[in-house]
């Protein structure tokens, strides 16, 4: 009979998520993973399979717990200048407890060229974000707060580009008041 799992596995892919955000998927170890969740190998081998399918668990939760906040502001009554503008104060307002940069941005330049299955995970979480993205700003041009003669689609990719950028810049030790200042050119933009 096998032994009833001992731990909570949602508290496990958090902190492996934290893992691999900090150092990226190459070089969080066997043994980076199993200090990060309290866990033994067996037990992240016996539950997870791999480290690879850890990494998916892990990118997965981050994706949903980022996106949802991304989302309620998205999906707000605000006008969609301020909804655009709290979202990039999002990316400028990281808090401390989290590791500098983005799961996302990191996994793109580190997996996304050569791993297929998370760089359809990746592709589809994009465009998501970009449909929410698309749709603010067209609410925004009807209601005159965005100049309608450009195209929503293309605003919506230079809003992710700026984030991707604000968060690389985070991860290579950006200070808040220039995060803050790169939001702020941003809005200057629309």
């Amino acid at each position: 009979m096998a032994r009833p799992k001992e731990f909570d596995e949602h508290n496990a892919v958090d902190a492996a998520m934290r893992a691999f955000w900090s150092a990226g998927y190459e070089a969080t170890s066997t043994q980076d993973l199993c200090a990060a969740t309290g866990l033994g190998r067996s037990s992240i081998y016996n539950t997870f399979t791999s480290k690879h399918d850890l990494f998916d668990r892990a990118l997965q939760h981050y994706i949903t717990v980022k996106n949802a906040t991304l989302f309620d502001i998205l999906d707000s009554d605000a006008p969609a200048r301020e909804r655009i503008g709290a979202v990039l104060r999002l990316a400028a307002d990281a808090p401390d407890s989290e590791p500098a940069g983005c799961l996302v941005v990191n996994s793109i330049v580190e997996l996304g060229p050569h791993d297929a299955d998370v760089n359809a995970c990746l592709l589809a979480d994009q465009e998501r974000r970009l449909d929410a993205l698309t749709a603010t700003i067209v609410s925004g041009q009807r209601t005159g707060e965005f100049a309608a003669d450009r195209e929503p689609r293309a605003i919506a990719q230079f809003l992710t580009a700026t984030i991707s950028g604000m968060r690389v810049a985070a991860r290579g030790g950006a200070d808040h008041a220039t995060l803050a200042a790169i939001a702020d050119t941003a809005m200057g933009c629309l």
